[in-house]
């Protein structure tokens, strides 16, 4: 049986004036996550936002929290996302001084934990980890900025982390994330991704709902 593809909405493409307006439209129109890209101009050349803005959420919405940390030291700031909603907490292995203990620790808040791969990164970083975690994402634009174009070389990632998932049965989740639309959700579906993180091409539509739909269906 077909797994159901899973639609994760950016916030960093909501018009940040309307959070409120933006989170409740996205929820009406059907995903399933509201992805958080939390950036601290250090691990990526751009600062988003925090704890406090994902808090203010958490009474807006009933969405489960998808929290990307591109963040230096994310140890230190796990809590305080747990505490404010997330449900999903997402780090990049060249960020944390001990993936192992960090993805236990995020386990112990009750989130579950993923690993984030950029482009460049191979899966050789992270297959120590493939049985501890929830969740791969593979980044499909270098991360930072949101409107980028996706890069098809990625798909070779996505490719060998499925393989590895179909062989050793194990159970994680794989997101992309980057330049996602009707024809490039095709490819990354095809290539094994199961939830699409999705930014300007769903919230700059008239017609989110229609756009959602054919994302599930693969494009």
């Amino acid at each position: 049986m077909k797994s159901k593809i899973k639609i994760a909405a950016s916030l960093l493409a909501a018009d940040f004036s309307e959070l409120s307006r933006e989170v409740k439209m996205v929820e009406r129109a059907g995903v399933d996550l509201l992805h958080l890209d939390i950036m601290d101009g250090h691990f990526v050349n751009n600062i988003s936002f925090g704890p406090g803005i994902v808090n203010s959420l958490k009474a807006k919405i009933k969405l489960p929290f998808d929290t990307h940390l591109m963040i230096e030291n994310p140890e230190r700031y796990i809590r305080e996302f747990a505490r404010a909603g997330s449900r999903i907490i997402t780090f990049h292995t060249e960020t944390a001084r001990n993936p192992k203990e960090l993805i236990k620790s995020i386990r112990k808040l009750g989130c579950s934990p993923g690993i984030a791969l950029n482009p460049k990164t191979p899966v050789s970083q992270v297959r120590p980890f493939l049985k501890e975690v929830d969740l791969i994402l593979v980044m499909t634009v270098n991360p930072g900025f949101g409107g980028q174009k996706f890069i098809p070389a990625t798909l070779a990632k996505l490719r060998e982390l499925k393989r590895i998932l179909s062989k050793k049965n194990l159970k994680f989740d794989l997101e992309v994330d980057g330049g996602i639309n009707r024809e490039t959700a095709k490819m990354a579906v095809s290539a094994g991704a199961n939830i699409l993180v999705v930014g300007t091409y769903l919230f700059q539509s008239k017609k989110m709902k229609k756009r959602i739909k054919e994302l599930r269906c693969g494009g």
